[in-house]
C-alpha cells in the first residue's frame, strides 16, 4: 500500500498502538503439547525490537487478545508491555478501557488485528491496521494493510512506519550508526 498523506496524518498522532497476538504476534499456529495443555507460541525478534524501538519514541503499546496464555504474558513481561488484557474476546470494550486509563482521544490510538474479533477496534481507532494474511474483508475496513504477514515482521513494518510519521526514525537509525560505534 502507498503511504499517502492521509496515512501520514494517522500515524502522526498515535501514542498508543495495540496489538492482537494470534495472528499479528505470531503466525496464528497454536501448539498444544501432549503433557498436561502446555502451549507455545513462536514470535518474530524484529517485531520484538520494533516495539521496544517505538515505546522507547514515546508511543505506549497494549496488547488484548482472546485467549489466556502464559506464554503472551511472558513475551509482554519481556518487551515491558505495561497493558496486557487476557482473555477478552470482545476487544473494542477492552480497547476502550485502556483508551479511558490513558485519557487518550480516539485519534491517538492505532490498533491492529488479523480477524473478525479486531474489526470493531480497527475501525474505532484513529490509525487501524491489519496484517497482509487477515482475510479481505478485514482488509477493507483498515487504514493499512501490511506487506509482511503476521508473525513474520508486520508489526516491526507498522512500528516504523509510525516512528517515520512521527519524525523518530531517523534519530534511532543515528543512534546506532553513531552513538554505538565508539564502544
Amino acid at each position: 500500500m502507498d503511504i499517502t498523506e492521509n496515512l501520514l496524518d494517522k500515524l502522526r498522532p498515535i501514542r498508543l498502538m495495540v496489538l492482537d497476538v494470534d495472528g499479528v504476534l505470531t503466525d496464528g499456529s497454536l501448539f498444544f503439547h501432549a503433557n498436561g495443555g502446555q502451549e507455545s507460541k513462536a514470535f518474530n525478534t524484529q517485531d520484538g525490537q520494533g516495539i521496544k524501538l517505538l515505546q522507547a519514541s514515546g508511543v505506549k503499546m497494549a496488547i488484548i487478545t482472546g485467549r489466556v496464555s502464559k506464554v503472551v504474558s511472558l513475551r509482554a513481561e519481556a518487551l515491558s508491555i505495561e497493558h496486557t488484557l487476557l482473555g477478552r474476546e470482545d476487544k473494542i470494550t477492552a480497547l476502550s478501557e485502556i483508551v479511558n486509563e490513558l485519557n487518550l482521544d480516539w485519534s491517538q490510538v492505532g490498533y491492529c488485528g488479523d480477524d473478525l474479533p479486531d474489526l470493531a477496534a480497527i475501525r474505532k481507532a484513529g490509525f487501524g491496521a491489519s496484517v497482509a494474511n487477515a482475510p479481505s474483508y478485514i482488509q477493507q475496513y483498515s487504514d493499512y494493510t501490511t506487506q509482511r504477514e503476521g508473525g513474520k515482521g508486520a508489526v516491526r513494518e507498522i512500528t516504523d512506519l509510525i516512528m517515520q510519521a512521527q519524525g523518530t526514525w531517523q534519530a534511532c537509525i543515528d543512534h546506532y550508526l553513531y552513538n554505538l560505534r565508539a564502544h
